[in-house]
C-alpha cells in the first residue's frame, strides 16, 4: 500500500527547506537532496562537457540519464542504450556499469554472469565501445569480456602516469579481493593481475561474508595514489567505504605501496537516515574545480540489498598534504550546493 499522506508530507518538507535555503555560490545558487533518486543501486556519473552522464545497476539492461543541473537528475528520461542478448556469457544479472569517455571513445564496463549459470564462479566483467559523441546515441560495439585471473565483479579504470590500468573484486577462494592489472587497450589486460588489498579488518568482514568490492581510483592533488572501495556484505547496514593509499610516483600494481585506512571514511549515519553506504564514484563539477563523490544507501536499516539502495552525492574536500576528506553523509531533506557551474 502506498503512504499517500506520508509522501506529501516528505514532499511539503523538501519544498519548504528548498525554498528556505540560501542562495549558494558556484552554482547559479542550485541546490539538490539526498537521495537523487529513490532507487539506484551502484550509481555512477560522469561529467564531460558540463553534462552529466548517470547510470546505475538495472539488472536486465544498461541505461543511461543525462542532464545539465545534476539536482534535476529524477527528471531525466532514462535512455536504454543496451540489452543483454537472451543467452550468453553475459545474459543475466548486469550489474554496475561504468561509462568512461577514453580516447575520443566512450565505454562502459559493466558486470554480468553466464545464462543458466548465475553464480559467482561464471560472473565477470564486460566491455562496450561507442564512437559516438553523445554515449546515448550511435551504437555500441561489444567487445567481449575481460580476461582476468579471477570471476569478479565491478571492474574499472584509471591511467597513472600515462599508463592505464584496470581495477575490480576477483573471488578469490572464499573472499573478495581488489586487484589491479596492466591495460594494453581499454578492453585488453597486459600482465600479471596484482592483488593489493584483502578483507583483513574486521569491519571488513560483517554479514557473514569476507568482501572488498567496487574499487574506485582517485588521483590527489598532490600526485598522491587513492583507491576507495566498498567492504563487508552488502546486505548488512556496516556495508562501508574503506580507502587505500599509495605514494606519489607509486606503481599501482605494487601491494606494498598501499596503505589501508583503520575505519571507513564512509559510514552509516543512523541520525541522517544513512544506512549502508557504498558502491562509490567519482565525478567533476562541470567546472572541472570540485570532486564529488556518489554512492548508494538505505533510508533505514535492515533493508539489505533491494532496489531501495539509493543515490547519494557529497563533495570531497582535499587536507594540506593531499589526502580527500570524505565529511559525513547528508540527510534527506537537508539541501546542499549543487556542483559548481
Amino acid at each position: 500500500m502506498t503512504d499517500k499522506g506520508g509522501m506529501f508530507l516528505r514532499a511539503s518538507i523538501m519544498a519548504c527547506a528548498l525554498a528556505f535555503s540560501p542562495p549558494a555560490g558556484g552554482a547559479g545558487g542550485r541546490t539538490f537532496v539526498n537521495p537523487l533518486l529513490q532507487s539506484g543501486p551502484d550509481p555512477w556519473i560522469t561529467q564531460y562537457g558540463g553534462t552529466f552522464f548517470y547510470m546505475n545497476t538495472l539488472g536486465n539492461r544498461l541505461a543511461i540519464r543525462k542532464v545539465k543541473d545534476i539536482a534535476r537528475l529524477a527528471d531525466a528520461p532514462e535512455i536504454t542504450v543496451w540489452t543483454p542478448p537472451e543467452k550468453g556469457v553475459n545474459g543475466v544479472s548486469i550489474w554496475a556499469p561504468e561509462l568512461h569517455r577514453i580516447n575520443g571513445r566512450w565505454y562502459i564496463y559493466y558486470t554480468a554472469a553466464e545464462s543458466g549459470h548465475d553464480d559467482d564462479a561464471h560472473r565477470g566483467i564486460f566491455v562496450l565501445e561507442n564512437s559516438s559523441a553523445d554515449p546515448t546515441q550511435g551504437s555500441w560495439l561489444d567487445r567481449g569480456k575481460l580476461r582476468t585471473a579471477y570471476p569478479g565483479i565491478d571492474g574499472t579504470t584509471f591511467v597513472v602516469s600515462g599508463k592505464r590500468f584496470f581495477a575490480y573484486s576477483p573471488y578469490v577462494g572464499s573472499e573478495s579481493d581488489l586487484a589491479i592489472v596492466a591495460m594494453a587497450n581499454p578492453w585488453t589486460l597486459a600482465g600479471r593481475e596484482s592483488i593489493v588489498a584483502r578483507p583483513d579488518l574486521i569491519w571488513e568482514q560483517q554479514g557473514g561474508r569476507r568482501i572488498l568490492e567496487g574499487p574506485e581510483f582517485l588521483a590527489g592533488p598532490t600526485g598522491r595514489l587513492f583507491l576507495t572501495y566498498s567492504a563487508s556484505a552488502c546486505w548488512s547496514d556496516d556495508y562501508a567505504v574503506g580507502l587505500l593509499s599509495a605514494p606519489a610516483g607509486s606503481d599501482p600494481l605494487d601491494a606494498a605501496s598501499w596503505t589501508k585506512s583503520t575505519r571507513p571514511v564512509i559510514a552509516t549515519a543512523p541520525d541522517q537516515g544513512v544506512f549502508a553506504p557504498g558502491h562509490n564514484g567519482f565525478f567533476k563539477s562541470s567546472n572541472g574545480q570540485e570532486t564529488w563523490v556518489i554512492y548508494h544507501a538505505n533510508p533505514r536499516p535492515d533493508m539489505r540489498c533491494t532496489r531501495d539502495r539509493a543515490p547519494h552525492i557529497q563533495r570531497v574536500y582535499w587536507s594540506s598534504n593531499g589526502s580527500p576528506i570524505f565529511k559525513r553523509p547528508a540527510g534527506s531533506m537537508v539541501p546542499r550546493r549543487s556542483p559548481a557551474s
